[in-house]
């Protein structure tokens, strides 16, 4: 699993001109999910982001996750991130994962997500044309890998 993980002052995903979700002060992650991942992966990641200490405290230095801020959180699938630019201009997609693989582990890590802070937990829509809206806070932007977990 690969995450984009970006602090925001808001973020929004509006679909066919509605807006499916919105929040303010908190937690933009968008979510690829490739072939070789696992329940394992959903657990670990969903974990490390809720911890993650990206927020200010009273001091202005970065030391507070999101469960101590009560931020809000979206997120969106999004298997472009797991194109490959290797050969070629085209961006190949082949290590990201068919929907009957994609779909329920985007649905777990949102379970999970929702599990290990507590809240609701906003969505775009599975392979729907989205357009996402932020005001990226810092800007803060992490991207983290589960195969790569450093």
């Amino acid at each position: 699993m690969r995450a984009v993980i970006q602090r925001v002052k808001e973020a929004s995903v509006t679909i066919e001109d509605k807006i499916k979700s919105s929040v303010k002060d908190g937690l933009l992650i968008l979510l690829g999910v490739e072939n070789a991942d696992t329940a394992e992966d959903v657990i670990w990641l969903s974990r490390k982001i809720a911890n993650l200490r990206i927020f200010n405290d009273e001091n202005g230095v970065m030391n507070r996750s999101v469960l101590e801020t009560g931020g809000d959180i979206i997120v969106v699938s999004q298997f472009t991130l797991h194109a490959s630019t290797r050969k070629g201009n085209r961006p190949s997609y082949i290590k990201a994962a068919r929907p009957e693989i994609s779909i329920p582990l985007y649905e777990n890590f949102i379970k999970q997500m929702k599990e290990d802070t507590g809240k609701d937990i906003g969505t775009g829509e599975f392979g729907a044309d989205m357009k996402v809206s932020l005001i990226n806070d810092g800007p803060v932007t992490i991207i983290i890998d589960t195969r790569n977990r450093e």
